[in-house]
């Protein structure tokens, strides 16, 4: 494995942790009124075509954080319908 490898994952990790405190703070709260649906199912279906792009190109970094990303904005989707 290479530093430009290295350098990948450490950025796939950290992107995806990108939308879990707002779940956390969702999921504790049980309330998702501040919570933009628009902005979530447009992560989504932007998750999707960044996981399509990596198949594409065989980039398992690329796959894997967006379909982690994706789970989560998946999720927060569901919370703010749940929740509403």
């Amino acid at each position: 494995m290479t530093g430009v490898d290295l350098l990948g994952y450490a950025a796939g990790a950290i992107t995806s942790l990108t939308f879990l405190p707002q779940v956390i703070k969702t999921w504790k709260e049980k309330s998702a009124k501040d919570v933009s649906l628009l902005m979530f199912i447009i992560a989504a279906i932007n998750e999707v075509m960044w996981i399509l792009y990596g198949a594409l190109l065989d980039n398992w970094v690329i796959i894997l954080t967006n379909a982690i990303v994706l789970a989560m904005s998946c999720t927060m989707i569901f919370l703010k319908l749940r929740y509403r």
